[in-house]
């Protein structure tokens, strides 16, 4: 029985062996996915949980019984993620240009207890991987790639699921060193493994680390698989030496694959195998040492044979002069050549050889095409990177391939660009990053309901960019002019924010809705243009009050007159009766028709949108879509039929009708091509002359006049002729008027949309 200290020297010994196998690998990333610990496995690699490298996902153990499994720690659990058009990834860091084997291992076990084996995609960074196909419950499915990286991060991704859950068991990073696996081509293409076999092994294992310094995992010849490693030629005999090889040059496979191998013979070896996913462009490599020690009168000399290339069975290989000696390394191989899927090939002895051919590995591997990725993709790393800690900044990848990110939105193209984001509410703190005003596709940006702080950057790059909200932050500084000046916008809310200083002219278009309320510092430029507005809009204004009191006088007087006879009709009968005697109706198919559908928008009033038309007999409209259904709003929509149907003046735009169907209340208006109000009143485009407010007065008086008898008119039809009435005195002082003074620097300028409606929109007569 051993002594207690030799035991504690055998211990001892066994933990520095650990030891020195773990610190022997650099470059090496081995994620336990859904594992919680950190651990060393009985090989010596170093396993940690995935939980930071990746975002989302459920850990899962496995279900079936365990005899059946792999009896690896890193195979008793997965991490699985929603079935969604999401995707999910892993990001590791990097050495930019180093070369890497990326391997994803893929053990299902019946983890979500429904038997239905998943079937998704696999990508490095925006570039297409390969599909994973599950069709054992029990058998890891294991797919390796070599990529040279061209970043400081390397992403591998999960995504779009035609059946099951995606999931992963395993993701493995290897470093190679020096010129291993080096292509011409590598900056364009990847290679994808489709054969790494070791001939002539011992048993079903494969050979790793650590074995393999750099991993590879060389699976046996004896593993036999449907249309795998068949056709086996008669007389192949395994052979094997313990002698050691040296495997310095290329790609460095290890000693232990290079002591075993196959020869033939009876003066040939055949072999048959599927290749994944081909035909296609492949790298493939044969790996040859002599390994038995032939008498000086015996030669091995072999051709390779492929049916229908004639080309490659030219060369002669005779592996002990093309290694320079026994127990040597010699590596031929082709870099590019194009392979079929069921791939034949044979080694023939030549006439004047007297042993047949030898084989001791092999390597083919799929190009792969790398997809470029987002236009975009530098600018939103950089982005990204400022918020290490927020979960929304972690989905890893391309921001838009395979799969967009959940806050960002790309267009369609090959090479696709960002148009829409979208971070309300992610309580972001710290200024607006200036990535986003290099953005040059962005058409939408919402950053509303966070904790911005600063000043609003130029976006004077983002051309395209039509709906901008900054709203509830806390921004400060000045409103950049540059904002008035994209030649798109059509929406700015910026309210409840910090901001000062004067509003630019060139934000008041009729095309944008702004919204800058809560600024208390915030305030309107005091030109002589703003001054007349506010003196339009306060004279107009009180006639609009006027109107209003003397509607709502009319409504009571009828109301209480019906209310004896019977009970007060519904709203929208009613409507239906004033609309059938003095106005035009038209039918929701007919409207839909002019505004092909609502497709264009020209501008926004009190209570609705409004569209561009054309009708069949080719008269334009601005049709006006109600958007307000409540009881309050339908009263509205039936004043303004009753009252639009019966003022006709020349400086009111012509109301041709309305329509009442399927629960759409619409006004239709002559379209007007002279511009809008708000472009003859604070200025617009160089063909709009801004209206003096001499003219702006007369306008409002003369049609204020008109409304007024329309109204009179009305209330002398309902009450009789007998009836003697007039406005108030205060009224018709106002009225009396036509020159009023006001103070404009105690003025506060409010947006009244009611009297767009009614004056000049959607077109200046």
């Amino acid at each position: 029985m051993p002594s207690a200290s030799a035991a504690a020297a055998l211990l001892l010994l066994q933990l520095l062996l650990l030891f020195s196998l773990s610190t022997a690998q650099p470059g090496f990333i081995s994620l336990d996915c859904g594992g919680d610990d950190d651990y060393t496995d009985g090989i010596g690699i170093q396993w940690t949980s995935d939980a930071k490298f990746v975002f989302g996902g459920q850990k899962a153990n496995l279900l079936v019984p365990n005899e059946v499994l792999p009896q690896q720690q890193q195979y008793s659990t997965v991490r699985s993620f929603p079935a969604d058009n999401r995707k999910y990834c892993y990001t590791m860091n990097v050495r930019n240009r180093t070369r890497y084997l990326v391997r994803a291992t893929f053990l299902y076990g019946n983890f979500d207890n429904s038997n239905v084996y998943p079937k998704f995609d696999l990508s490095l960074g925006a570039t297409p991987w390969t599909t994973v196909l599950i069709y054992d419950a029990t058998t890891p499915v294991v797919q390796e790639a070599i990529i040279l990286a061209a970043a400081p991060t390397l992403s591998v991704c999960l995504s779009n699921a035609s059946t099951g859950q995606p999931f992963i068991s395993t993701l493995e990073l290897r470093q190679f060193n020096g010129s291993l696996y080096y292509t011409t081509d590598e900056k364009q293409f990847f290679l994808r493994l489709s054969a790494r076999i070791n001939f002539g092994a011992e048993s079903n294992a494969s050979v790793r680390y650590p074995d393999d310094p750099f991993d590879r995992i060389w699976e046996s010849d004896l593993v036999k698989r449907a249309n795998y490693l068949v056709d086996v030629a008669p007389g192949t005999e395994r052979i094997s030496t313990t002698k050691p090889i040296f495997v310095g040059t290329n790609e460095e496979p290890p000693q232990r694959v290079m002591q075993t191998a196959v020869v033939g013979k009876k003066g040939s070896l055949t072999y048959r195998m599927d290749l994944e996913d081909f035909p296609a462009n492949a790298w493939g490599v044969a790996y040859f040492a002599e390994i038995e020690d032939l008498a000086p009168n015996e030669t091995r000399k072999f051709k390779l044979v492929i049916p229908g290339k004639p080309e490659f069975s030219k060369p002669t290989l005779n592996v002990e002069e093309n290694a320079q000696g026994k127990y040597r390394l010699y590596e031929p191989g082709y870099t590019n050549i194009p392979l079929p899927f069921v791939f034949y090939f044979e080694f023939n002895k030549t006439n004047d050889s007297s042993e047949g051919p030898i084989l001791n590995a092999m390597e083919i591997y799929k190009y792969v095409q790398i997809t470029t990725g987002s236009q975009d993709a530098n600018t939103m790393a950089s982005l990204v990177s400022r918020y290490p800690q927020a979960g929304w900044a972690q989905e890893g990848g391309d921001p838009c391939l395979p799969a967009s990110w959940s806050w960002v939105q790309c267009s369609s193209e090959a090479a696709p660009k960002i148009f829409s984001i979208t971070l309300s509410g992610k309580n972001i703190t710290g200024v607006i990053p200036v990535e986003l005003t290099e953005l040059s596709g962005l058409v939408e940006l919402w950053l509303d309901g966070n904790s911005f702080s600063g000043q609003i950057p130029d976006f004077s790059g983002c051309r395209d960019l039509q709906y901008i909200h900054l709203e509830n932050n806390q921004l400060t500084g000045a409103l950049p002019p540059s904002l008035g000046e994209l030649p798109n916008l059509k929406e700015l809310y910026i309210q409840n924010n910090k901001l000062s200083g004067e509003v630019p002219q060139t934000l008041f278009k009729s095309s944008i809705i702004f919204n800058f309320s809560g600024n208390s510092d915030l305030r309107m430029g005091h030109s002589n243009i703003g001054r007349t507005i506010v003196i339009v809009c306060v004279v107009v204004g009180a006639v609009l009050f006027l109107v209003a009191v003397i509607g709502c006088y009319v409504f009571t007087c009828k109301r209480k007159k019906k209310s004896s006879d019977a009970p007060a009709k519904k709203l929208g009968s009613f409507c239906s009766e004033v609309a059938t005697e003095s106005a035009h109706r038209f039918a929701l198919s007919e409207i839909e028709d002019a505004t092909d559908k609502f497709d264009r928008r020209i501008g926004s009033g009190g209570f609705g949108i409004v569209y561009y038309g054309k009708l069949t007999d080719g008269r334009e409209i601005a049709v006006k879509l109600h958007t307000n259904d409540s009881y309050q709003g339908i009263r509205e929509f039936l004043n303004e039929v009753t009252l639009l149907s019966r003022i006709h003046h020349r400086n009111l735009v012509s109301f041709l009708g309305y329509s009442q169907q399927d629960g759409k209340n619409i006004l239709v208006y002559e379209f007007m091509h002279n511009g809008t109000l708000k472009e003859h009143l604070r200025g617009g485009p160089d063909d709009v002359k801004i209206t003096s407010w001499v003219k702006r007065l007369e306008i409002a008086e003369d049609a204020a006049k008109e409304v007024l008898k329309e109204i009179q008119d009305a209330i002398a039809i309902e009450r009789g002729p007998e009836l003697q009435w007039e406005l108030p005195s205060s009224i018709q002082q106002l009225m009396s008027k036509t020159s009023p003074s006001v103070n404009t620097d105690s003025v506060d300028l409010e947006q009244n949309a009611s009297f767009d409606e009614l004056f000049m929109r959607p077109g200046l007569r």
